[in-house]
């Protein structure tokens, strides 16, 4: 198994842990997308996303630190979920979507 894939996992696990359970592995064993806008990847071994403009990282050596703060930026996402998202998904992906972004 790849660092990679390790770091993402580890991640994966700790947001299920915070009651992000909808994150998944997108297939390239380095990237985890979590919800509409927070796609993170692991590389160079730091964990990597965006918060609007901000490049956000974390060290790969805390997962537990870092999906804290996913979870966060998670929340503030969800809490404001974009107008034109349920018809999308429901074009895309059909009624099985749920809440899968």
């Amino acid at each position: 198994m790849s660092e990679s894939r390790v770091a993402v996992e580890k991640l994966r696990a700790e947001l299920a842990a915070l009651g992000v359970a909808d994150a998944y592995e997108i297939g390239d064993e380095a990237t985890l997308s979590v919800w509409i806008g927070l796609v993170v990847t692991f590389r160079e071994g730091f964990y990597r996303w965006r918060e609007g403009a901000v490049k956000c990282r974390h060290l790969g050596t805390d997962p537990a630190g870092c999906a804290i703060r996913v979870a966060r930026r998670y929340a503030e996402l969800k809490a404001d979920v974009p107008p034109w998202w349920e018809e999308l998904e429901k074009v895309l992906r059909g009624g099985a979507a749920g809440g899968y972004p």
